[in-house]
């Protein structure tokens, strides 16, 4: 979708406005996303002195690791008591940070040259990239010589849909949920959807599922959807489409 936008082929489709994928909402409310956060996966490769394991040496690639660990895994802990202290936030609006892979050494008694800890970090819209890869650097600076960086996915910064009367889609998609009598929650989306790109190209795309009264199971053990919320959401969806293509005839 990324390289599908920019064709004159997508181009000829004319998209106004695009439908994309929500997620379930436990509550009466239905859940409305119209942002999401960037996707930055990174490799930080730090080299050291190589050695028997039963010296002291300076310099060894784990203490520049531990220092890099613990600068990431700090700023984690601090997301997460900022998350859990304000009742208003949700997943989407923190820097989320979690190590998923550790690499380096062969024997059990022999310093590696080199570890490599990579990370994934999901970027909510109110950081800004450049003050983000800056902190970073800076990190590795501190942690010693040598260390670098190589991104495996480095999104940039998308603004988000407006929900404002500056969006006509969005007045009528607020319209159509107010003769619906739907609540809607707006959030920004804490994974990654086609949105993001069809956004970076001017289009405003809303995150939507009609799933209220559902518990979050996504990719897991036993997900399920009741029948009735099943049948609802298809009459919903009926009408909001409808409305959506037809927006011209609302406007005039």
């Amino acid at each position: 979708m990324r390289k599908y936008v920019h064709t004159q082929h997508f181009k000829h489709l004319n998209v106004g406005v695009s439908l994309d994928e929500g997620m379930a909402s436990p509550t009466e409310d239905y859940l409305l996303f119209y942002g999401e956060r960037s996707i930055w996966h990174f490799h930080i490769h730090c080299p050291g002195q190589p050695g028997h394991g039963s010296l002291l040496l300076d310099n060894t690639a784990g203490e520049k690791v531990h220092y890099i660990i613990n600068k990431l895994m700090t700023l984690r802990e601090q997301e997460k008591k900022k998350l859990e202290n304000n009742p208003s936030l949700s997943i989407g609006d923190v820097i989320t940070i979690n190590l998923t892979q550790l690499h380096g050494g062969v024997q059990s008694n022999v310093i590696p040259p080199e570890f490599v800890v990579v990370f994934d970090c999901r970027l909510p819209v109110t950081v800004s990239h450049e003050d983000w890869e800056n902190t970073l650097n800076q990190w590795c600076k501190e942690a010693g010589s040598g260390i670098s960086i190589e991104y495996e996915q480095k999104q940039p910064q998308v603004e988000v849909t407006k929900l404002d009367n500056s969006n006509v889609f969005w007045n009528v998609f607020k319209e159509s949920a107010d003769q619906l009598g739907l609540k809607l929650i707006k959030r920004i989306f804490p994974g990654g959807t086609d949105s993001r790109y069809l956004r970076d190209v001017g289009i405003p795309a809303f995150g939507f599922s009609p799933m209220n009264k559902t518990p979050v199971l996504l990719h897991d053990h036993d997900e399920f959807l009741n029948v009735d919320i099943f049948l609802k959401g298809i009459d919903i969806y009926c009408k909001l489409i409808a409305d959506l293509a037809n927006v011209e005839d609302k406007t005039g």
